[in-house]
């Protein structure tokens, strides 16, 4: 199991060069005009053509060698116990796994399959705590995870909402995997959560294991959260007509999960494509789970939505970056300067038919990964789990 503490990010100056595609995350402008990238100390300070960046005195230097250049991915939806280590397949070592998918940030949906987790109110309260706590110390090959979401229990009171904000918690679990799942008192509790400035999120559909809940539409428009969480279904959808009328009449983001109905999650792009919402598109894996752990679930879900929702390359790779970094409000998921120097080099795979990344993306093909970098510090080259990208850049100078 990766074992790795907080150190900071890179210190110094890294250039970034010969990008081929360079993918901005912002599903307004997908892809940039630009083929360099300047970081200093771990955050990019300058994009666009190399002849009118300084690239000079370069701590490290990337060579992208013509490969593409995405923000580092991001799972708006996973549950992560301690460590990188998996009670509900007893698997080690699934964070890690997923940054050799290209995702660099995760966010907890809860704690949820913590052996013995309680639920009165003072272990509710400090299972967030020490789960933000851990993992604001423990980063698996760099990797950024946002733990530390109390999943709401029934005698819960606002006054424990607002001991976990000032705690530092900053996002709840999901509601309706615990003993709080009618529409007023899920309204009653998204309000406090509120209140206090955290960042309320339900589930959406039948129950995923024994003892959840399901959640209706009705419930759902009651509750009025942040983040309509696996609205195609975490594993069960709801039906055509209730996805339609959330994503119509409710205030919260969109999110399509990997461990959810396909065909669901194309109703609900098509309906927040038609309501001109495909800003409020996010993407998450719902894993680890009972179907287990998917290292490449948020590359998965965004080629199955470009290939078969009629997205660019672009577009859909904007899902998974910046449209959930500025839903969830994290600081990341976007090629500009001040943002964090996350990265994923992209390529199109060996053999795909696509002649180019995007081309192969739109055709359904999952792109190879060659290097990933975070914070800019590189944190992998080749992933051992994508297939072999076409083309691999190369470090020239360190």
């Amino acid at each position: 199991m990766a074992v790795e503490v907080a150190g900071g990010p890179m210190k110094g100056k890294l250039v970034l060069r010969n990008i081929s595609t360079l993918f901005s995350g912002e599903s307004s402008q997908p892809v940039l005009d630009a083929d360099t990238i300047v970081a200093i100390d771990g955050r990019i300070s300058g994009v666009g053509r190399e002849k009118d960046l300084d690239t000079q005195e370069a701590d490290l230097t990337i060579d992208a060698k013509g490969s593409a250049l995405a923000p580092g991915l991001i799972d708006s939806h996973c549950h992560p116990a301690f460590g990188d280590w998996t009670p509900r397949q007893n698997q080690l070592g699934w964070i890690e796994s997923c940054v050799h998918g290209g995702v660099t940030s995760f966010v907890s949906a809860g704690e949820v399959h913590l052996p013995g987790r309680p639920k009165d109110r003072l272990g509710v309260k400090s299972l967030a705590i020490a789960a933000e706590r851990a993992f604001s110390n423990f980063h698996p090959l760099g990797a950024k995870v946002l733990a530390g979401a109390p999943v709401p229990e029934s005698v819960m009171t606002e006054e424990d909402y607002a001991e976990l904000a000032a705690a530092g918690v900053r996002r709840i679990g999901e509601i309706g995997l615990g003993t709080v799942n009618t529409g007023p008192e899920a309204r009653k509790h998204v309000q406090w959560a509120r209140k206090h400035g955290i960042e309320t999120i339900i589930h959406t559909g039948g129950p995923s294991i024994p003892g959840s809940n399901l959640i209706s539409r009705e419930v759902v428009l009651e509750a009025d959260p942040d983040v309509i969480s696996h609205i195609n279904g975490g594993h069960t959808a709801l039906p055509k007509g209730c996805i339609c009328a959330l994503c119509e009449q409710a205030r919260g983001a969109i999110e399509i999960v990997h461990n959810g109905n396909e065909r669901a999650a194309l109703i609900a792009l098509d309906a927040a494509k038609g309501l001109g919402l495909l800003h409020k598109v996010i993407l998450g894996t719902d894993a680890p789970a009972g179907s287990g752990v998917q290292p490449l679930g948020i590359l998965r879900t965004l080629v199955f939505l470009s290939s078969f929702g009629n997205l660019t390359a672009g577009e859909a790779i904007a899902l998974a970056t910046g449209n959930t970094a500025k839903i969830r409000k994290l600081d990341g998921g976007l090629i500009a300067a001040g943002k964090p120097a996350d990265f994923v080099f992209i390529d199109r795979p060996q053999h795909s038919a696509g002649k180019t990344v995007s081309e192969a993306i739109e055709l359904g093909d999952i792109p190879g990964i060659g290097m990933v970098v975070i914070d800019g510090i590189v944190r992998l080259a080749r992933s051992r789990n994508t297939p072999p990208a076409d083309k691999i850049p190369q470090v020239v100078d360190a």
